[in-house]
């Protein structure tokens, strides 16, 4: 097969127009001198497959998957990771040039990066997460803070039986408490996190009580549209330690774009300008 001289790359979505992934990695691609691109690819849910499989002959060596692919895009990859089949959700495909397709989910190295580099003092073992939210991100996360070490994670979903079954899939580590008993438990959780869209823009709010927030635990929201939620907001009031969630979606490009183009890319403080409005 001929080398691929111009690497392309995007990510599948319906709708796209609002990601900031072209936005990144045509910054990293610019940066370190790549020739290449990335772009948007609005695809309907019953063009996936047509598409995915089309892609390779185009010269794209990869694309991100958003929703609302993310879980269909498992059944067509000739090899997954554990991680994306223990989630049950992919977000990175790579195209080899023998033909496989190769899924993974980085979600959650995104997540545990993120807290890394802006929250160095948080110790995984040093307490309780309460998470918020038990869709697909929710999945990232705990997969992650089960990685870690995190002693207990705390669950709370509107509604409690999807976060019974996240239980019964992650096991002992996980506890589910009722959403409005939710704001009893922020005393002795040292990390919490919002994996909902509530606070989003256009979105209903992040009502939960905030008033149990203690000063030293580490409050994370994924949302990062606005950037800084009610709940970071309220969190900084406390004097927590806060976390907004672009830096989780800066993180969990870099594994992908290695991949794909060959160079590591650095997550700066150009990196977040770049991205940004």
């Amino acid at each position: 097969m001929t080398k691929r001289t111009i690497p392309l790359a995007g990510v599948i979505g319906h709708p796209i127009a609002h990601s900031k992934s072209p936005r990144l990695h045509k910054h990293w691609l610019r940066r370190y001198g790549i020739p290449g691109d990335y772009v948007p690819l609005d695809v309907a849910e019953a063009n996936l497959e047509e598409v995915v499989r089309a892609l390779p002959k185009a010269g794209f060596v990869g694309a991100n998957v958003t929703i609302p692919h993310k879980v269909n895009a498992l059944s067509l990859a000739d090899q997954v990771s554990d991680r994306a089949t223990l989630i049950g959700a992919v977000n990175t495909l790579t195209f080899l040039e023998d033909g496989r397709i190769l899924a993974d989910n980085t979600d959650g190295y995104g997540f545990m990066s993120n807290l890394r580099q802006n929250a160095p003092s948080w110790d995984p073992k040093s307490g309780p997460a309460l998470v918020f939210g038990a869709g697909g991100a929710a999945r990232a996360v705990i997969s992650a803070l089960s990685d870690a070490q995190v002693p207990e994670i705390l669950l709370a979903n509107r509604t409690r039986p999807k976060a019974e079954a996240l239980r019964d899939e992650f096991g002992a580590r996980v506890t589910v408490i009722d959403w409005v008993r939710a704001s009893e438990c922020l005393g002795e959780a040292a990390l919490v996190v919002n994996t909902t869209s509530l606070g989003m823009e256009g979105a209903s709010e992040f009502r939960v009580p905030l008033d149990g927030l203690q000063k030293d635990s580490v409050v994370t929201d994924l949302v990062y549209a606005p950037l800084r939620t009610t709940l970071l907001q309220c969190a900084e009031e406390v004097g927590c330690v806060t976390v907004d969630g672009l830096g989780m979606l800066l993180h969990q490009g870099v594994p992908a774009f290695e991949r794909w183009f060959g160079q590591r890319p650095e997550v700066d403080e150009a990196t977040r300008a770049a991205v940004l409005p």
